[in-house]
């Protein structure tokens, strides 16, 4: 590798390359990747049907553009790759190989109110980076009084931090994505505007410090200082320029304690894949927020400049598209709206049952606000059913509650079952799409809709056609599949085909 151009920097530290205070390096990189214009055009996906293979989309682009860029880069996607199929479950749904992005199947979801690890979503913007927690060390800079580099040793010595446990849902601001794209695409980078579905979302006990403690063992903020800026050691390369991960959060956020340091996930530490050694969780914020593989914290008088932050994670209102938008006019999307998704059962599911179907799901609403209600239509909105309490998991301040309901349901063939509910501010969900319509499809938190084909056998002329179908030696499913009707005895008295009026 004598003609490699990058070096990893740090012994122990794979995967990490200081890209913010080395700008020649940074240029050397874009230069590079200038001579791939392959790189540079997203394949189109939002005007087709989604893939149905698990990778949906493989990241060739970005596989492409770290292989240009040399070792340590042309390893990431294959490294990456591997430790997805150490850490995460067999059956989750691989939204993009790499960079890699991965949620669980719907009706795991909702399985466990804390979320295990191998089901917990994964957004990852570049190479998942392999610190040894030896040579670890946070550094903490910018307007503070007292710099310092803090070990993950000091960090964790209750002595010096007090440690803390919370149970915090984390939801990436573009969970639900596809309800939008299939019918109102936005901006089609896969990456940026993967297609989730709702499971990109989960709850955790995380462990850990608060951010606070550690700004007051720095001596506190200097005299403006508003904001904290959050490094993380992953490469993101954005438009065929590199840099390391960076946002930033208000310090009222962080003086109120609701952004930590946290080094376990439900009681053990934090896997690879989520950011072993450190990361941020910022509560009540969308998941962009809480930096994984944290390196710097650098405490600033203005929000980051950052592209992440400055960029991206932007909302426009639902008149604002590719051709008239801008960067400045986007709102900075931080707190996550009210939501909620039914999770089984699935969209287009076949249902046999006896005028009551179970219905189950989650809800979440942030910023420090938490589910009260939460209501199931099975008509499409017409009526509603409210969730009854015994059937909405512990409340929590930052944390999700998952819900079931025995829904009454007396329709045959489709029927469009919704969801929707109300946090302790009341606020609820819209019913319109493109009431939340936005050109990177982000915080869509309409009325759930599963369209279900709905089989009530309590109805006798549903059991007697399902006994025809049974002499037919016909399945139900497909439904698509055609069959016979009854025969002409069936044919009630009476009836006149054409309908000719009798005058």
């Amino acid at each position: 590798m004598s003609d490699t151009k990058f070096h990893e920097e740090i012994d122990g530290w794979k995967g990490y390359m200081e890209w913010e205070r080395e700008p020649q390096k940074k240029e050397l990189a874009f230069q590079i990747l200038a001579q791939h214009p392959e790189t540079t055009h997203p394949p189109e996906f939002q005007l087709k049907p989604l893939p149905s293979t698990n990778p949906v989309f493989n990241g060739q682009r970005w596989k492409n553009m770290h292989h240009a860029l040399g070792y340590p880069f042309s390893v990431m996607p294959s490294a990456s790759w591997d430790v997805v199929n150490c850490e995460k479950a067999s059956d989750m749904r691989h939204v993009l190989e790499f960079p890699y992005n991965g949620e669980p199947p719907p009706e795991k979801l909702t399985d466990h109110h804390i979320t295990p690890n191998k089901y917990h979503f994964v957004r990852n913007h570049g190479g998942i980076p392999d610190i040894n927690p030896a040579t670890y060390s946070l550094q903490i800079d910018g307007l503070v009084n007292e710099p310092r580099h803090l070990t993950l040793q000091k960090l964790q010595d209750p002595g010096i931090f007090p440690q803390e446990t919370i149970v915090a849902t984390l939801q990436c601001s573009g969970n639900r994505r596809s309800e939008l794209s299939i019918r109102y695409p936005g901006g089609g980078d896969e990456l940026v505007n993967a297609p989730w579905n709702g499971g990109a979302i989960g709850t955790a006990r995380w462990a850990g410090v608060s951010l606070k403690r550690i700004i007051k063992y720095c001596g506190g903020l200097k005299t403006g200082a508003k904001h904290l800026e959050l490094y993380g050691a992953d490469t993101y390369i954005k438009n065929t320029a590199p840099g390391n991960y960076i946002v930033s959060v208000p310090w009222n956020k962080v003086k109120s304690h609701e952004v930590f340091l946290c080094w376990a996930m439900n009681g053990e530490p934090l896997p690879k894949i989520h950011s072993f050694p450190l990361r941020a969780v910022v509560f009540g914020y969308i998941g962009a927020r809480s930096c994984k593989w944290l390196y710097r914290i650098k405490a600033l008088e203005a929000p980051s400049k950052a592209p992440v932050q400055r960029e991206e994670y932007l909302f426009y209102n639902n008149q604002v598209g590719k051709h008239n938008g801008s960067f400045s006019y986007g709102l900075s999307i931080q707190e996550t709206p009210v939501s909620s998704a039914i999770m089984w059962p699935r969209d287009r599911d076949v249902i046999m049952h006896e005028g009551k179907i179970n219905v189950k799901g989650w809800a979440y609403s942030g910023g420090g606000r938490w589910p009260e209600r939460v209501e199931v239509s099975p008509d499409g909105g017409f009526s509603w059913y409210v969730v009854p309490g015994d059937r909405l998991s512990k409340k929590h301040r930052h944390a999700w509650r998952l819900w079931s309901i025995e829904l009454p349901l007396r329709a045959e063939a489709w029927v469009e079952l919704r969801c929707r509910c109300w946090d302790n501010a009341l606020n609820s969900q819209p019913a319109s799409y493109r009431d939340i319509w936005n050109w990177s499809l982000h915080v869509q938190n309409t009325q759930h809709r599963v369209i279900v084909y709905s089989v009530n056998q309590q109805n006798e002329s549903t059991r007697e056609g399902l006994k025809n179908l049974e002499l037919q030696d016909k399945p139900l499913v497909p439904i698509t599949l055609s069959v016979k009707f009854r025969g002409p005895e069936s044919i009630e008295p009476g009836f006149d085909d054409p309908r000719d009026p009798d005058d």
